[in-house]
């Protein structure tokens, strides 16, 4: 599968883009708006000749009173994209509580031969060299000069690292890495395309060039001349790391980066960390990679915690990162001690964790925990309710800022610069083509704290055109004064 890349196309959108933002908020008064007038002003924006074949759903309560300001198609399904990251760190922090970390562990058993020594992981999405070389270093502390036998386990989280329902033009991009349970580097390779030569292919440069070793490139790009359009396509196998490139740059333009998501990402963990090792004076025998669990290991020689929960649903929520959001519904299933997967496992224990916050089982349908699946289904009445349940827990200010803040921070720094609702909104995204989402809290100067969830599905319109109306309604939220 492949994906389109076209700067000429991506400046034309973004142009467009800003130039329906830019006139929105000219077009839109700053004076005061009484809650009587709310109902009348959104019904313009979602009724607009351009939505005819949208649907718009929508919930706005106050956060203290839960006075309902503006209903529409709250209790329909709608398809919620990466709102439903919300659901899972709602759930996470308080099945799992702030605190929760992550550990990865290193088990030893010593004999004449040399240590035999199996890497357990569980799911931690914030690996990197750093950690790898920490762990290598605890071992040559524990005086551990020679492995004769070197296992990294990749059974914590089961054998689907893909979710069956994501649809197969997402699997090879890196916004569907792999989720399993030895995750380095968020499981994705960057690398720059480098004009070279007229009529010459693309030079590939991968930012870690020993892993780039491991890659066949599939090259049928060209170098073309300064008056000839650039695009990219790159794409990936599905099981085998082999990268296709095609498409063109102009000659002397700036080198274009990009990423991919790694097929085989267990098996590049333990390159890394025999690297780690090797480069910490540890002498390696033998080494494997297993997807079976054991259970005597021998004793922890070492170990490494990932960051407390609190930090890692920022990660998820802020930067919409699909991999720490599924790795929070995987964790979620390792506590489930029913036979099902661990992914299902996690769906289960998700919505039972929903359901003691007072949200029926039939408000929520859910395919996987970051929203990338068009299976996901749920009403803009649950996640506001859930929005307000959330506010009256101990882990309601870890939420709070687990969200963007309207632009100021995460996925929303780009959005409401000219707009009122401009850092008073704590909200988070969704995506997806032709389903459009934002649900979050709005805290207006001159009125009491609101939840609202507004969906787009259906919509023929371009996203940008989308998240303008959007947020020309949260525009309006911030504008209420008591009247």
């Amino acid at each position: 599968m492949t994906a389109l890349f076209s700067r000429s196309v991506a400046s034309l959108i973004s142009f467009i883009s800003l130039t329906v933002f830019a006139s929105t908020v000219r077009a839109s008064p700053v004076a005061p708006i009484c809650p009587r007038d709310l109902a009348p002003q959104i019904d313009a924006i979602v009724n607009r000749p351009n939505f005819a074949r949208s649907r718009f759903g929508v919930m706005i309560q106050t956060l203290r009173t839960r006075q309902t300001l503006y209903s529409r198609d709250a209790d329909r399904f709608f398809i919620p994209a990466s709102n439903v990251k919300i659901l899972t760190t709602v759930a996470a922090l308080r099945k799992l509580t702030p605190s929760y970390r992550i550990r990865t562990s290193v088990f030893g058993t010593e004999s004449p031969s040399g240590w035999s020594v199996r890497l357990v992981g569980r799911g931690d999405p914030s690996v990197s060299d750093r950690q790898l070389n920490d762990l290598a270093q605890q071992l040559k502390k524990r005086g551990i000069g020679r492995i004769s036998n070197l296992v990294v386990e990749d059974s914590y989280f089961g054998r689907t690292v893909l979710n069956p329902d994501w649809a197969i033009g997402d699997i090879s991009e890196i916004y569907a890495a792999p989720v399993n349970s030895l995750i380095f580097n968020e499981n994705r390779l960057g690398f720059k395309l480098v004009p070279q030569g007229l009529g010459q292919p693309l030079k590939v440069e991968w930012d870690e060039s020993i892993e780039g070793s491991f890659w066949r490139v599939e090259n049928r790009s060209n170098t073309v001349d300064a008056k000839t359009e650039e695009s990219i396509e790159i794409g990936r196998d599905l099981s085998q790391p082999i990268l296709k490139v095609s498409g063109q740059l102009r000659m002397g333009s700036t080198p274009a980066p990009y990423e991919v998501a790694v097929p085989n990402p267990n098996e590049r963990f333990l390159r890394r960390f025999v690297r780690s090792l090797n480069q910490a004076g540890i002498t390696i025998v033998r080494s494997s990679v297993s997807d079976q669990t054991t259970r005597s290991n021998g004793i922890e020689v070492a170990r490494i915690n990932s960051p407390p929960l609190r930090e890692l649903i920022k990660q998820a929520n802020q930067f919409s990162d699909n991999l720490y959001a599924e790795v929070l519904l995987r964790t979620l299933g390792t506590q489930n001690s029913s036979t099902s997967t661990v992914l299902e496992k996690g769906i289960a224990s998700l919505i039972a964790e929903l359901n003691r916050l007072g949200i029926d089982k039939t408000e929520v349908e859910l395919s996987d925990g970051s929203g990338l699946s068009r299976q996901n289904w749920t009403t803009p009445i649950a996640l506001v309710k859930i929005l307000l349940a959330i506010s009256q827990q101990p882990e309601a200010q870890y939420f709070r800022d687990s969200l963007s803040i309207a632009g100021v921070s995460g996925t929303l720094q780009g959005r409401f610069q000219d707009s009122p609702a401009k850092g008073i909104t704590r909200a988070k995204t969704g995506t997806l083509t032709g389903a459009t989402a934002l649900s979050g809290y709005i805290d207006p100067p001159n009125y009491e704290s609101i939840a609202f969830s507004i969906i787009i599905n259906q919509a023929s319109d371009v996203a940008p055109v989308q998240r303008s109306a959007i947020d020309e309604i949260v525009g309006l939220l911030a504008r209420l004064r008591s009247c």
